[in-house]
């Protein structure tokens, strides 16, 4: 009975514990439209990201980065969805990630905010215009 308290008692506090993950901010002095091309971008790595959902109408993400190495079972263990969201602040934007784990080795936030960085630096592909609507032409009959 005390080894099945001891248990549940363990699986609650990490549950919780894993649970929770930390949201950084960070500001950019120019328009969202302008930072979620570099954002998206940086998910595309596929050496640094994976399963990686994005929604582009509410320029948020979902991923999972990829670690080379984890140095203890709790690197493994927390290896979960990180997520980002972009949101308008005045002229600026503000992007908050949702990150899980930092460990030995890599910091997940920090890592994704200095590549989405030095995506903007490199300017990344501008965000696609909205197309105009296509206008239909009415066929005349011939005369």
């Amino acid at each position: 009975m005390v080894q099945r308290v001891i248990v549940f008692i363990f699986v609650v506090v990490f549950g919780v514990a894993t649970a929770c993950g930390e949201t950084y901010h960070s500001s950019y002095s120019v328009a969202c439209s302008n930072i979620w091309p570099a954002v998206k971008a940086t998910l595309a790595d596929q050496d640094h990201y994976a399963k990686v959902i994005i929604n582009d109408e509410k320029m948020k993400a979902d991923y999972q980065p990829k670690h080379t190495v984890h140095v203890d079972i709790s690197g493994t263990l927390l290896q979960r969805m990180n997520h980002v969201t972009l949101k308008p602040k005045g002229d600026g934007c503000e992007m908050d990630v949702v990150s899980n784990y930092s460990g030995w080795g890599h910091d997940d936030q920090s890592d994704f905010k200095k590549r989405v960085d030095e995506a903007v630096a490199k300017g990344a592909p501008a965000a696609e215009p909205a197309k105009p609507a296509a206008t239909a032409e009415v066929a005349k009959p011939n005369e």
